[in-house]
Parts: C-alpha cells; sequence; structure tokens
C-alpha cells in the first residue's frame, strides 16, 4: 500500500484516473441535491461548466496537490491507526476535514482572474462546509480504491 496520499493520488500513472474518479464524485454529489439550495447548486455547478467546458478537470487537476496535501494529516493518522474506511474516518472528523478542504478553494477561488467564477464560488460559498461534509464518505471511498491498488 503506497505511504502518502501523494503516492496515491499524483503518481502520473494513476492520476488521470484520480482525476475522471473526482469528476465523476462532484457530478453524483451535485446531482445528489434537492431542495431550493439543491437547484442552486445544480443551476451554479451547470453555469460554471457552461463558462468554461472542461473546467471541472482543470480545477482537479490543478488543485490535486493541494488537496492531496490538505488532506494527508488525515490520511496519516488514518494508517496509524489501521482504519479500513477512509469516508467513515473522515466522516468522522468533518469539520476538520472539510475546513482543510474548503482552504483550498478559498485560496483558489481569492486568486482566480475569473469574475463569473468568483461570483458563482460567492453564492455557493454560504453552503460549502455542508455539501463538503456530504462528499466525505465518497471521497474516502475514492481514495481507499486508489490506495488498494497502487
Amino acid at each position: 500500500m503506497a505511504q502518502t496520499l501523494e503516492d496515491i493520488l499524483l503518481n502520473p500513472a494513476n492520476r488521470p484516473t484520480v482525476i475522471t474518479d473526482l469528476q465523476h464524485l462532484v457530478d453524483a454529489e451535485v446531482s445528489d441535491k434537492n431542495g431550493v439550495s439543491g437547484a442552486v447548486i445544480k443551476t451554479g455547478y451547470t453555469a460554471v461548466k457552461k463558462i468554461k467546458p472542461g473546467i471541472v478537470e482543470s480545477a482537479m487537476n490543478r488543485m490535486l496537490p493541494e488537496f492531496a496535501d490538505a488532506l494527508e494529516p488525515f490520511y496519516g493518522e488514518y494508517r496509524a491507526t489501521g482504519g479500513n474506511d477512509f469516508g467513515a474516518f473522515l466522516t468522522a472528523r468533518s469539520d476538520a476535514a472539510a475546513d482543510a478542504l474548503l482552504n483550498v478553494t478559498d485560496e483558489r477561488a481569492q486568486h482566480t482572474s475569473s469574475d463569473a467564477a468568483k461570483k458563482v464560488y460567492a453564492k455557493l460559498r454560504p453552503n460549502g462546509k455542508k455539501n463538503v461534509e456530504e462528499a466525505l464518505p465518497r471521497l474516502g471511498q475514492l481514495i481507499d480504491r486508489h490506495a488498494a491498488g497502487a
């Protein structure tokens, strides 16, 4: 088993599959949203993808090293405790894990040159923590799958 998230997620042989899997994860999370806030998220996500086709893949590829760094302390603790479900591990630490991931996206959003992307992010950000927390089980499972194959 690979030792770090960098080994697992950033390995050039695996990275394209990781990016594709992350895109599917985001698509599934957006698709699962319901109600008024779900409609806002779906509309915003569709708008961003329409403004710049390929943006999700591009963003995942650019931010993956930072996401791996943000999650590394959690993954190190998970491995040290002999865990077998990183999604459950992250969910048990959802507040801190979501904050770590959102720090990455907040920083990126602050420095983007796209005013449209900034506007959409600003609209989605108030519910961002809740949405990231809801995605943690799938994210952990995705990482576990790639770790098993590393």
